[in-house]
């Protein structure tokens, strides 16, 4: 019967390394599609909600937990920066395909980044109560994915320059813009492992 008077103690961190498998898997679904996969788009949908189901778990066992590894308020932030990166990768491909858009190889080669740092945002979320170094060092790794892709949206948004067709330029313009977005928002969660870890 002692079970009853023990404290909750759930596994946050697994629950948050869940979200950051997830993610991943969304990810490649989307730089798949980004090179020219029609079919991805559909994974894609399906990891984006199967991240918001692990998302919605872990935000209920942060609030049940007696005591958590980090600060419940780094769990949850670190969570939904997160989801924020699937999210805009969801809404890239809805808009496209509202726009009649096809990936085309600007697009393929930001994904490819946008992977890559996705990739260092779990490997830093391993390591965050096991070792600070390495995960401060993958979250550097993530921002600099976001250089990478700074430079070719940079490139991308040059050559518009020489289209004529002021409706293809507004529309590749926008979704440009949003892969930079979903890049902005790798930063954002690569900057919160620092503070966790720092705090």
């Amino acid at each position: 019967m002692k079970h009853w008077f023990l404290p909750d103690t759930p596994d946050v961190l697994a629950l948050l390394r869940e979200q950051a498998d997830e993610t991943v898997r969304g990810m490649e679904s989307f730089a798949a599609w980004s090179a020219g996969s029609g079919g991805a788009a559909t994974v894609l949908r399906g990891s984006e909600h199967d991240a918001d189901r692990i998302r919605r778990a872990l935000q209920h066992a942060v609030r049940g937990a007696f005591s958590t590894p980090l600060d419940p308020q780094d769990i949850y932030e670190l969570s939904e920066r997160l989801d924020s990166v699937l999210n805009g990768a969801k809404n890239a491909v809805r808009e496209a395909e509202v726009m009649k858009i096809v990936p085309n190889s600007a697009t393929a080669s930001m994904a490819t980044d946008l992977v890559e740092g996705v990739r260092h945002l779990r490997d830093a979320f391993a390591a965050l109560t096991s070792d600070a170094e390495a995960a401060t060092d993958a979250a550097d790794a993530a921002i600099r994915c976001e250089r990478h892709i700074e430079h070719r949206y940079r490139a991308a948004m040059s050559e518009l320059l020489e289209v004529e067709d002021l409706r293809q330029v507004i529309a590749w313009r926008e979704m440009y813009r949003r892969y930079a977005r979903i890049a902005n928002h790798l930063v954002e969660t690569a900057e919160r492992v620092w503070y966790a870890v720092v705090k």
